[in-house]
């Protein structure tokens, strides 16, 4: 807790489980059924055609020690050129449809966000930063729109080393089992980074709220700051939030920058075993020399899924919290809950508190036991001291806040109209 000293979360927080986020995200992605089908196809397309690349140079390694024809040379060479043309072009078919998709996404994600915190009571903006609640409506739809583009560019990179896979064991079984050896432990390590990245992250990410909500009500409030000439002290406050958010987000990046260097020193292990086995095979006469450069080859199509995943590790646990901290403010239950649906009925203009409760905290009563009754055309004045409950009583008649105990001008103690 040391690293994350003075971080706290909000009261309406929750922890998602993985199964819980991918359901409310899947929920979100129910009207893009059409783009993300097509998606899927590009997809699968790309994964083959990306799969044939490593077995076509494989081949021509074969061609070369027979002595190819011209022909046969330029057949290659157009083979290998249509394939980088098709997976330009289907890569840029496949990426505008996600985009499409994500962003009306995120389009309906940040409208019920801000639906949500527009539809609670002013205690709640009593309790919460307003610049945490900006931030988790902008920039937080903005990093989960982000993990949905990294997801299907990991997603198609396995399906093509799947692919891949089935092609390795049918041309050397043995090469293939030395090869699908060496994935627990890569599987293994990035796992064990999982768990300790989610937690960085989401720290992160709060800190950063801080700062967005220092900015935000320093800003707002600069016009009596002058006035009273307090703008180092200002100063002061955001540039404590600045420097928490500073070491948070160091300890962050360090966390994180463990896992590629550590898988890719792996990687490197496991690239100089199979190039001796693979050699060794080759000079006995186990193997071709094409199908040991292609075992080479399809080394770094079966790691590079799981690296890029560990690249992008930073940005798709960015994504999850972000994503757990819009559901939260979305999922937050209001103070005032509307328990019954009546047509109002005409006005009296009579204001009636009968043994009536208030406070906007649990730690301080600002009514209690209060009895008021103003008659339809009287005229009230509310003298008293500051923190009296002058403005409270203007507040709760507008019915800007949910009293705790007691009967208000119906003699109802919850309101009954829409």
């Amino acid at each position: 807790m040391g690293f994350f000293a003075g971080l706290n979360e909000e009261k309406y927080d929750r922890q998602y489980t993985d199964r819980e986020l991918t359901r409310r995200i899947a929920d979100f992605f129910r009207t893009q059924v059409t783009r993300l089908v097509y998606s899927s196809i590009i997809i699968i397309i790309l994964a083959f055609i990306g799969a044939a690349l490593p077995v076509v140079v494989s081949r021509m390694v074969d061609l070369l020690r027979e002595e190819p024809t011209p022909q046969a040379i330029a057949l290659v060479g157009v083979t290998l050129m249509g394939v980088g043309v098709g997976l330009w072009g289907l890569n840029w078919i496949r990426r505008s449809l996600i985009v499409r998709a994500v962003g009306d996404v995120v389009l309906d994600l940040r409208t019920r966000a801000f639906r949500a915190a527009a539809e609670h009571d002013l205690s709640f903006y009593d309790q919460f930063s307003s610049g945490r609640i900006v931030s988790r409506i902008t920039s937080d739809t903005n990093d989960f729109g982000q993990l949905v583009v990294i997801i299907t560019d990991v997603v198609s990179q396995m399906m093509q080393a799947l692919i891949l896979g089935v092609v390795l064991f049918r041309t050397e079984w043995r090469l293939s089992l030395l090869l699908l050896a060496f994935m627990p432990f890569i599987f293994g390590v990035a796992a064990g980074f999982r768990a300790l990245a989610r937690i960085v992250t989401k720290r992160g990410m709060k800190a950063m709220a801080d700062v967005n909500a220092a900015i935000k009500e320093t800003i707002s409030g600069i016009s009596i700051a002058k006035n009273f000439r307090q703008e180092e002290s200002i100063f002061k406050s955001f540039d404590e939030s600045n420097q928490q958010s500073y070491h948070v987000n160091i300890r962050r990046g360090f966390v994180l920058a463990l896992v590629f260097p550590t898988l890719n020193a792996l990687s490197g292990i496991f690239v100089g075993v199979l190039i001796y086995a693979g050699g060794m095979s080759a000079q006995q006469g186990l193997v071709s020399i094409g199908a040991w450069y292609l075992f080479i080859m399809s080394l770094d199509q079966f790691f590079f899924p799981v690296l890029n995943l560990t690249a992008f590790w930073a940005q798709i646990q960015s994504g999850l919290s972000a994503a757990e901290r819009v559901f939260a403010l979305i999922d937050a239950d209001p103070n005032v809950l509307q328990t019954e649906k009546q047509n109002v009925p005409r006005l009296k203009g009579e204001i009636k508190f009968e043994n009536f409760d208030f406070s906007y905290s649990d730690k301080e009563s600002i009514l209690t036991n209060f009895n008021l009754v103003i008659q339809p055309g009287e005229t009230l004045a509310l003298v008293g001291h500051t923190g009296a409950g002058k403005s409270s009583i203007a507040k709760l008649i507008a019915r800007f806040y949910e009293f705790q105990k007691g009967k208000f001008a119906d003699r109802r103690p919850r309101h009954p109209y829409l």
